[in-house]
C-alpha cells in the first residue's frame, strides 16, 4: 500500500509539472513576432511582446494569473496592441530554444519583461511587467505609453 501511495503522489506531481511546463499562450495571443508585425501593420496597431518564464518565474506566474490570462485584459489591450507571448519554460526546451533568438534581438535580461513596438517593429518602450499587477493598471500604462510614444 505504501508503494501505491508513493506512486500516486509521484504521478500527481509529474502531471502538475508537465501541465505547467506545457503552458500555452493566453487565448488570442500570438506566439510569432513576425506574424504579429504583419497583423499590426494591417490593423494599424502596436505590438506588445511579453517575455515570460511560465513554469519557474514567480512574477511571471503571478502576472499570468492576475493580468494576462484575463479576458478583460485581452479585450482592452488588443484594441491597440497585437499581443505576443514569448515563453522560456524550463520544462519545454524546444520552445525555449525557439524563442531564444528574441531574447538576444531585444536584449531582454529579466522576466517578466514587456517590450512595445510600433507596427514597423521599432521599439518605443520596455518595462518590467510586474510593475503593473492589475488589469486596470497594466492597460492604463499601455494606453499612456502609446499616447506618448512620439513625444521626445
Amino acid at each position: 500500500m505504501n508503494f501505491l501511495n508513493h506512486l500516486a503522489i509521484y504521478s500527481f506531481f509529474a502531471a502538475a509539472i508537465v501541465s505547467t511546463a506545457c503552458a500555452k499562450a493566453p487565448k488570442g495571443w500570438e506566439t510569432e513576432v513576425e506574424a504579429a508585425l504583419v497583423i499590426a501593420k494591417k490593423e494599424n496597431k502596436a505590438v506588445m511582446l511579453e517575455f515570460t518564464g511560465s513554469d519557474w518565474c514567480p512574477y511571471c506566474i503571478m502576472m499570468s494569473k492576475k493580468v494576462f490570462s484575463k479576458n478583460e485584459f485581452f479585450k482592452q489591450a488588443s484594441k491597440n496592441y497585437v499581443l505576443v507571448h514569448l515563453d522560456y519554460p524550463n520544462g519545454d526546451k524546444e520552445l525555449k530554444e525557439k524563442n531564444t533568438p528574441y531574447l538576444k534581438q531585444y536584449k531582454v535580461s529579466g522576466y517578466p519583461t514587456a517590450v512595445l513596438l510600433d507596427s514597423n517593429g521599432k521599439e518605443f518602450s520596455r518595462f518590467n511587467a510586474a510593475e503593473h499587477p492589475s488589469v486596470e493598471g497594466f492597460v492604463e500604462h499601455l494606453e499612456i505609453t502609446l499616447e506618448n510614444k512620439d513625444l521626445d
